[in-house]
């Protein structure tokens, strides 16, 4: 996102039966249009672009501690099957899902042939019916929940299918970075957004949703969760190598912030 134009926006492996999710089900969501054109360079840049792979990533996996493997954990908004991929290299049986048809196909070639990952197409908007509750011991959700408005909703699902005692680890754009970079008038009003990234080789128009920090950490209380941690990430030293500039910027305010949540008792 960090030098994109801004804008307001206002309005193999099985252990589930889910193949055949509804199509009802796979409806496209919010961001389906911009992913689909930009899945292609995504997918070649994601493993080296500095945001991601020095920024993102490092912080969301400092907050996955101790042992994981033979855990059964979601990975929410898959993109290329980066993070299914590190997940299964650690032992972790993974069911990973996205709305995106490419890049559920850029995730199924890179999960084949490692380790236990299933990757299925679905809505992040919509029910997880399809799995049954307390399935998951954890869920990931690496940079998704911002093109969900309905937060309540979504952690309530996420809730639904953890076991109780279950993580839930997560980033996101930071509201205060969010609220200053698009002009946000309403600090408390969860509100569409989009801008124009213009970081993977080409402009995309990238619809969002901006929400305040109040609006996330309540979402989640009200969903039967306690916040453990939350992670303001610095750039690691590989992103000063590949963007000076970026690093120094991300130095003085944070891009994105990262959560660790427990399921303490079922959604209200």
């Amino acid at each position: 996102m960090a030098g994109d134009k801004a804008f307001s926006c206002d309005d193999e492996f099985t252990d589930f039966n889910k193949n055949d999710i509804s199509a009802e089900r796979a409806k496209k969501n919010l961001a389906y249009d911009a992913y689909e054109e930009l899945a292609d360079l995504y997918a070649s840049l994601v493993d080296t672009k500095p945001h991601n792979a020095y920024y993102d990533r490092p912080a969301v996996q400092s907050l996955i501690t101790g042992g994981i493997e033979g855990m059964k954990i979601l990975d929410l908004g898959c993109g290329p099957g980066v993070y299914a991929e590190w997940l299964a290299s650690r032992g972790a049986i993974v069911t990973a899902i996205d709305a995106s048809d490419k890049m559920i196909g850029h995730a199924k070639k890179r999960a084949k042939g490692k380790g236990k990952i299933e990757v299925l197409k679905a809505n992040m908007e919509e029910p997880f019916d399809f799995f049954d509750a307390g399935t998951f011991d954890g869920v990931l959700s690496a940079l998704a929940i911002t093109y969900i408005k309905d937060h309540a909703g979504l952690f309530g699902e996420i809730n639904r299918v953890l076991k109780k005692g279950g993580w839930f680890v997560f980033s996101t754009e930071h509201p205060f970075f969010s609220y200053r970079y698009f002009g946000i008038k309403n600090y408390f009003e969860t509100r569409r957004v989009c801008c124009d990234w213009e970081g993977f080789g080409k402009s995309v128009n990238m619809p969002s949703y901006y929400h305040s920090l109040g609006s996330i950490s309540e979402a989640l209380s009200g969903s039967g969760f306690v916040i453990e941690k939350i992670l303001e990430p610095k750039p690691s030293e590989e992103f000063r190598k590949a963007d000076e500039r970026g690093f120094e910027k991300l130095m003085k305010f944070p891009l994105f912030i990262c959560f660790r949540a427990k399921k303490i008792e079922d959604a209200r």
